[in-house]
């Protein structure tokens, strides 16, 4: 059975764990930005509980159990029930436009075709879609937000086209195999939240062979840069408080600023030298297994003279065409902007999609704001650079044992002759 004939338009999987959920919710409320709070009255009892079979191969059928909804995922989910987290990625014009034009751009992969929208949010994309002309749109959000989804697809007359799913991708179900996977997946330093896990879940679970997914692959990349405004700011101004010598607070004030990453601005004049390939993300062919943990060795050649505050990361994502297309092979995505490095598994060290082949949605320093910012990594103290100076060493990225939604990092140096190790929690 399909679309809305038979169903109530918003669904609850009767196995969905309490408070589960799919889309990101700690991490943009972190530091302040977007804290979860408290929200009443909106319940999803008042909907028809409902549960279908899949109609998918016996052998595909064959699934690993979906990982419990821990307490951590709960409070994950919950903090995207509230409106600021969608507000402000909305009024994000740069993301939030890019993604509209990747839909139009790719309408006629959309037009009449079945849709899922990973982490529906207030189900903006899963609009864009079906004002595209997609036939049948699974919008798929487990927090409380997926009843102010179901709300806004009613007010704009597409309750028949647009089926909202109120559970984790790993619970719901649906009878069909879908053509296209939508979803804003993306956290900071790209692999924060770990929510490309439930892209992944409903790529394997769902999408046709030669389907759509939107965006198609990722690049993770990080750069030595320079900061010292920041640092004036957060750790030179106690030398000299109104004439006071507050110096004293400085080994505090380094730990409290400097310890964990930080997510700010910072523009192109920051870096000081080509970026490196921290990870690409092939979204049609990564593993789970491959999320735990990222690992790269890195060598930069310092372009300029100037103290080295630490290390910068952003990333890029596009959408190109679907898997089974020629004119797109999402393992060696048409690049440019080529960096002085070595290959990284091959891939060339590139820094971005040439936009004739592809439409990029980038968080670089040098490109428009978004709000994911950059992630910056600071040392408690600068160390000086020479121009040409070569600063080398590793960088490993893991999911936190205690919260897979968080990340651990850890990173080694060395420069002028010296050792460095940073390690820190992104949480």
């Amino acid at each position: 059975m399909h679309g809305s004939t038979g169903y109530n338009n918003y669904r609850q999987n009767n196995q969905q764990p309490p408070g589960g959920g799919e889309k990101r919710g700690g991490g943009r409320g972190r530091r302040g930005r977007r804290r979860s709070r408290d929200l009443h009255g909106f319940r999803d009892s008042e909907f028809q509980n409902h549960q279908n079979t899949s109609t998918k191969n016996d052998d595909q059928q064959e699934q690993k159990p979906p990982p419990p909804c821990t307490e951590f995922d709960k409070a994950y989910f919950h903090s995207y029930a509230h409106v600021g987290i969608h507000e402000e990625m909305i009024k994000d014009r740069v993301r939030t436009e890019t993604y509209k034009a990747a839909v139009m751009q790719h309408q006629s992969f959309i037009e009449g075709k079945v849709v899922m929208d990973v982490g529906c949010g207030t189900g903006i994309l899963s609009i864009f879609c079906a004002q595209a002309g997609a036939k049948r749109v699974y919008a798929v959000d487990a927090s409380d937000i997926a009843v102010q989804a179901n709300e806004v697809v009613k007010a704009n007359n597409l309750a028949e086209r647009v089926i909202v799913l109120h559970g984790r991708v790993e619970d719901v179900e649906i009878d069909e195999e879908v053509d296209v996977i939508i979803s804003e997946w993306m956290g900071y330093m790209l692999l924060y939240e770990s929510m490309l896990g439930s892209v992944i879940t409903a790529r394997d679970r769902w999408l046709k062979r030669g389907g759509l997914i939107l965006p198609c692959n990722a690049t993770l990349y990080m750069a030595p840069i320079t900061h010292p405004v920041r640092y004036q700011d957060s750790i030179e101004f106690w030398r000299n408080v109104y004439g006071i010598d507050m110096s004293a607070m400085l080994q505090l004030a380094k730990l409290c600023a400097f310890e964990e990453p930080c997510v700010e601005t910072i523009t192109g004049e920051n870096v000081m030298t080509w970026p490196h390939v921290v990870k690409h993300v092939d979204c049609y062919t990564i593993q789970l297994h491959e999320l735990e943990s990222v690992s790269t060795r890195y060598k930069f050649q310092s372009m300029m003279r100037a103290p080295l505050h630490g290390f910068g990361f952003w990333f890029d994502v596009e959408f190109s065409g679907p898997a089974n297309s020629p004119t797109n092979n999402p393992t060696q995505p048409l690049l440019f902007g080529i960096s002085n490095n070595n290959p990284v598994d091959g891939i060339p060290r590139k820094k971005r999609s040439n936009p004739n082949e592809a439409l990029v949605l980038s968080t670089a320093p040098e490109d428009p704001p978004t709000h994911w910012e950059q992630t910056l990594i600071y040392f408690f103290d600068p160390i000086e650079v020479e121009q040409d100076q070569i600063i080398e060493g590793s960088l490993t990225l893991s999911q936190s044992k205690e919260n897979r939604r968080f990340m651990n990092i850890h990173l080694e140096f060395t420069s002028g002759g010296r050792s460095y190790v940073k390690e820190s929690v992104m949480r």
